[in-house]
């Protein structure tokens, strides 16, 4: 499978990442071993980001902590029938009002949802650097 540039997708390969799915994100524990949890993902190519809100407590938010300043290694993928889709990259915890805000809304506007108010809520932004799959 060639790979695809993150911030220049494919108008289906985009498109894919619009519609309503279910992803995953696959974080490293600090023993290394994967942790892979099912999340919401909203793809942003013209800022290069991925994002993914979470409660700052979660595992998915320590693991990427706990590489450190300069971010952790993660992928996010989402699947549907044969049409598949992976986007990596490195990924940072991000408790800024406005980042979360804005990661608020491109959710509700994907899933069609407004999340409850989490005051604990930060968003992992992932700066892609691969972007794979066959949508």
């Amino acid at each position: 499978m060639p790979r695809r540039d993150p911030r220049s997708p494919e108008p289906g390969f985009l498109e894919f990442w619009r519609e309503y799915h279910l992803c995953t994100l696959t974080t490293t524990r600090p023993d290394g071993s994967p942790h892979v949890v099912p999340v919401g993902v909203t793809y942003d190519p013209e800022a290069g980001l991925a994002r993914v809100i979470t409660n700052t407590h979660s595992r998915k938010a320590a693991n990427v902590r706990a590489a450190g300043p300069s971010g952790a290694r993660v992928a996010v993928c989402q699947a549907h029938r044969a049409r598949w889709a992976t986007l990596e990259g490195v990924a940072t915890v991000s408790a800024d009002p406005e980042r979360v805000a804005d990661a608020v809304r491109r959710y509700t506007e994907r899933y069609d949802r407004t999340p409850a108010f989490n005051p604990d809520r930060v968003v992992i932004e992932i700066a892609l650097t691969r972007a794979m799959g066959n949508a």
